[in-house]
């Protein structure tokens, strides 16, 4: 039997790992103004099922430009914008798409914001929702340890400038504004849990000098 995605909080849900998207994990927000999925899951009849049975889909917010998977089968089928930052947006030609600079409201409570650094237009989504919920995408990963942390790899784009986009999200958020992070990938380190909990104190908790000084691959 397919996996079928799992409830991180009420009302968020965390589909299987994607494989068209180097395993990245997308999520469905349910709202009673709108449903907006993060990033892109596998197009599957099962999914396909699962979506249009909470309402369907009225945006898709990709958070860089390896999690936009089958994006252009997503809004034929459910007739969704699409957003990203306005640094991608040319991946998803003759598409409806919704482009930002450094930050958009979806809806209220809902905001995204540029995080430039894993590629030029990364970016995260911020729930206002059950203590503050962060849509990292691939700018911040799960560690071996399940912590929080920007993971430079060979595919990553400006390291220094990831590093200021993690010091622009301590700067932006507190205790009482994000308790969770739900990453876009690498959820296996999570050992069974739906999201990085305790997020603020672990996001507050990186060391970016030390990280600055390291020229060593993830």
């Amino acid at each position: 039997m397919p996996k079928q995605p799992r409830v991180v909080i009420e009302g968020v849900f965390a589909f299987p790992p994607n494989r068209e998207t180097l395993g990245g994990t997308a999520y469905l927000i349910v709202r009673k103004d709108a449903n907006i999925l993060v990033d892109a899951p596998a197009w599957t009849p099962e999914s396909q099922a699962f979506l249009a049975e909470r309402g369907g889909v009225n945006s898709c917010y990709l958070t860089h430009r390896d999690a936009i998977g089958q994006a252009k089968k997503i809004q034929a089928e459910f007739d969704c914008d699409l957003v990203i930052q306005e640094q991608e947006a040319y991946l998803l030609p003759d598409l409806r798409v919704t482009s930002f600079e450094h930050e958009i409201e979806l809806a209220p409570g809902l905001v995204g914001v540029w995080t430039p650094g894993h590629t030029p237009g990364s970016s995260c989504l911020h729930l206002d929702r059950n203590g503050g919920v962060l849509f990292s995408g691939r700018h911040l990963l799960p560690a071996r340890n399940g912590a929080p942390a920007p993971l430079r790899t060979a595919k990553t784009f400006h390291w220094f400038r990831q590093l200021d986009s993690v010091a622009v999200l301590q700067a932006r958020f507190s205790a009482e504004t994000l308790a969770r992070i739900c990453p876009g990938g690498s959820t296996g380190y999570l050992r069974g849990k739906a999201a990085i909990e305790d997020a603020y104190a672990q996001l507050a908790g990186l060391d970016l000098a030390a990280l600055r000084s390291s020229q060593a691959l993830m």
